[in-house]
């Protein structure tokens, strides 16, 4: 199996495993699931979230999901607990397509590291 294909079975399997767990089967697209990474690494499970910090809690999900990569590194976390994370190296300007690619990897490996699948 190829890598693109492998890379698009494991994304199929966490979007359906997502979207029934957590959408009552609606399709999450990446943006619902970046989202709800970014829920996962803060940890605060119990609250709800205004427009502002839903943005903010995509940027702690894309931090993470690049950190691996050399993008991003984890700083400290403030007063509330929210983890922040410096810039490494800039990413590269990527197209549209790349960058969803990319991010589609880096969210098959988060959780294939936290073993929510294989």
């Amino acid at each position: 199996m190829s890598r693109d294909e492998e890379l698009k079975q494991r994304w199929d399997l966490i979007v359906n495993k997502l979207s029934n767990q957590f959408a009552d089967g609606d399709q999450l697209d990446l943006d619902a699931i970046i989202y709800l990474i970014g829920v996962q690494e803060l940890g605060q499970f119990d609250r709800t979230f205004k427009k502002d910090h839903k943005l903010d809690l995509m940027h702690i999900a894309i931090c993470r999901l690049l950190e691996p990569y050399g993008y991003y590194e984890f700083d400290f976390f403030d007063e509330e607990k929210w983890p922040h994370y410096k810039v490494k190296e800039q990413l590269p300007t990527l197209k549209a397509g790349e960058q969803s690619v990319l991010m589609k990897e880096a969210i098959v490996n988060y959780f294939v590291e936290a073993k929510y699948i294989e």
